[in-house]
């Protein structure tokens, strides 16, 4: 084999291999509202009326999960978190549950979350194991 050719399938092989450890294929899919990618929520900032339900989705290959920071959202609202049944109360809750073994807050790859914002505002969010990258976004609630 020649050279050019062996470099060029190896070349080609390897660019393969490491694609999926640069993020490839954590594109953005629409199928959800707000997609949680390996290290951002796509869109950062989302606008919607009083009364939506958005669906939040992991279409990473990492867990994430959704946390209100505390205060930072409309008096009317209560505090709200990626846990379907609603277990926690506060942001300190979210961020002790992300480390215990119950992990109501987490959702794996390719699962969702619904939550309907009721009230004019904004409300911030994060991602607990990845706040350090900056995983934060908003959800503007208005008529």
């Amino acid at each position: 084999m020649n050279r050019r050719r062996f470099l060029a399938i190896t070349g080609a092989g390897a660019s393969l291999t490491f694609a999926g450890c640069l993020g490839a294929g954590d594109e953005s899919t629409g199928a959800y509202d707000v997609e949680m990618t390996i290290d951002s929520y796509r869109p950062e900032e989302l606008t919607v009326e009083p009364g939506t339900t958005v669906e939040f989705g992991n279409t990473s290959s990492h867990s994430h999960n959704v946390v209100a920071f505390q205060d930072a959202y409309p008096d009317e609202a209560e505090y709200w978190a990626s846990d379907p049944d609603g277990r926690i109360g506060s942001e300190q809750e979210a961020i002790d549950d992300w480390y215990s073994t119950d992990q109501y807050t987490k959702l794996s790859p390719r699962e969702s979350f619904e939550y309907t914002f009721e009230h004019q505002g904004r409300y911030d969010y994060y991602c607990v194991p990845h706040i350090e990258a900056d995983m934060i976004g908003a959800i503007i609630v208005e008529e």
